[in-house]
């Protein structure tokens, strides 16, 4: 089977508290497909948090000092900072226009992934709020996939992801941040390749592989296609966790 990425039709704007589920629903039903057993939900990281009220006011913040320290080094908004401290379990490298931080779910990006693209408060100017990650977004894989697998009956995978740079390359490629019922990691350690060599080291970041590809359906300006519905992945779905694919910090040569 090919593998084929769809992006769902016609997704409105999130706010706080809307039903992703529901709007996902519809999003198939739009989009002229029914989910089928393997079928996977690819959702990007900024329509889960608008929905769990992750928006913050930067006029509600108030930087520490810690935080006005750093924000003199780095040129940035102190209250940015603040957040970007409240967030992250590390500081580990700095510049002028740069922080890279151990994000307290585990994993190192920049900013602890507070975004200001395509947030638009309620209240005040674009320029005041900005977005955080979902608290647990592996709990909100979860919980988009069991009431979508309720609807459909069928055994689904979900994958929240999010932009992040990479260490030795230039530009953001998606990644997973979240997953649920799909396998983070696959090993091919012990299995033949085309000459009877048996794999030595080989593991497969399969969720990061499918973000990436979905990312590029989705885009990262004003696409408004913030949910991908893939079919034909070539690995079999499992149950799993982000943990999987966070390396272990005295395997991580770059800290």
């Amino acid at each position: 089977m090919p593998l084929t990425l769809t992006p769902l039709l016609g997704i409105p704007l999130v706010k706080t508290g809307d039903d992703l589920t529901q709007i996902i629903l519809e999003g198939l039903i739009r989009s002229g497909l029914t989910l089928a057993d393997g079928d996977i939900l690819v959702v990007a990281q900024k329509i889960v948090s608008k929905a769990e009220g992750r928006m913050v006011n930067l006029n509600q913040v108030e930087p520490s000092v810690q935080a006005i320290e750093l924000a003199i080094k780095v040129e940035k908004d102190p209250r940015i900072v603040e957040l970007i401290l409240q967030e992250s379990n590390q500081i580990l490298r700095i510049r002028p226009g740069t922080i890279i931080v151990e994000h307290r779910l585990g994993f190192i990006c920049a900013s602890a992934g507070i975004d200001h693209s395509n947030v638009y408060g309620e209240t005040g100017i674009p320029e005041d709020w900005v977005l955080l990650l979902p608290l647990d977004p592996d709990n909100s894989a979860g919980e988009i996939r069991a009431r979508l697998e309720a609807a459909s009956g069928a055994r689904l995978g979900v994958l929240i992801i999010d932009s992040h740079g990479r260490a030795w390359r230039l530009g953001v490629v998606g990644t997973a941040i979240g997953i649920s019922g799909f396998p983070a990691l696959v090993d091919l350690r012990g299995q033949q390749d085309l000459f009877g060599y048996r794999l030595q080291i080989t593991q497969v970041g399969a969720a990061d592989e499918l973000a990436s590809a979905a990312s590029l359906v989705m885009g990262q300006a004003a696409e408004g296609t913030p949910v991908v519905h893939v079919r034909g992945f070539t690995y079999p779905l499992r149950e799993a966790s982000i943990k999987e694919i966070l390396r272990e910090k005295d395997q991580d040569l770059f800290r």
